[in-house]
């Protein structure tokens, strides 16, 4: 699957969906609050996404960290869904992930069974990457790193790369998640890095 993949990825619209697929995949995209996670699963997906985003309230205030999100209204409390038909046979199931620390705990069992996850990134507040990297490094999940650019980039991807400690291995890519071609694109990087490992493991290379 993974060797055409990007190909069908690519060539995916918001077409009539089949009533039965035989292969189920389901990529994870988690990242920090605020980070852009509901924008891209909802511009890409091909369905009308599902999301549990509920309104903000003084409840919060003190708890959540709205540093650089001041103007955030609301926020996801489980985790958002959406798909992407990949061909006859196989869909994409994207699962974005609820970013405030106090729902890091659903992180592990959204990570379970998944062919690999996508890391949203935002350059004013980094540090809330860490741990997504951390938790999927410990399951082995293959992703990728995606800085969301809410404007003008003030870092280099090789500033982030060096802020992040990510290994060379790692993609590390740019995306505007309300852009759908754009969240495509980074999907599609997602589907290569797994080609790519899977090439490596079946020439016997050693992967990281």
């Amino acid at each position: 699957m993974v060797s055409n993949s990007s190909d069908t990825l690519a060539a995916a619209g918001r077409a009539p969906l089949s009533s039965t697929a035989a292969n189920g995949l389901k990529i994870v995209v988690v990242g920090g609050f605020g980070v852009g996670k509901t924008t891209l699963v909802g511009s890409v997906s091909e369905i009308r996404p599902l999301n549990t985003e509920e309104t903000m309230t003084r409840a919060g205030e003190g708890v959540d960290d709205l540093t650089g999100v001041q103007g955030k209204r609301s926020t996801t409390v489980a985790f958002d869904f959406g798909r992407i038909t990949l061909g006859a046979e196989n869909v994409l199931y994207l699962f974005g992930a609820p970013g405030q620390e106090r729902f890091w705990f659903l992180w592990d069992r959204l990570f379970s069974g998944a062919l690999g996850a996508v890391v949203l990134v935002d350059t004013r507040r980094l540090e809330e990457s860490w741990y997504a990297i951390d938790r999927l490094e410990h399951h082995g999940t293959p992703f990728v790193v995606v800085r969301n650019n809410f404007g003008p980039p003030e870092h280099t991807l090789a500033e982030v790369r060096a802020a992040l400690d990510l290994a060379d291995h790692v993609p590390l890519v740019e995306c505007d998640a309300r852009d759908r071609e754009s969240s495509k694109q980074v999907l599609i990087e997602l589907v290569r890095h797994l080609h790519r490992m899977a090439e490596a493991e079946a020439s016997g290379e050693d992967t990281p």
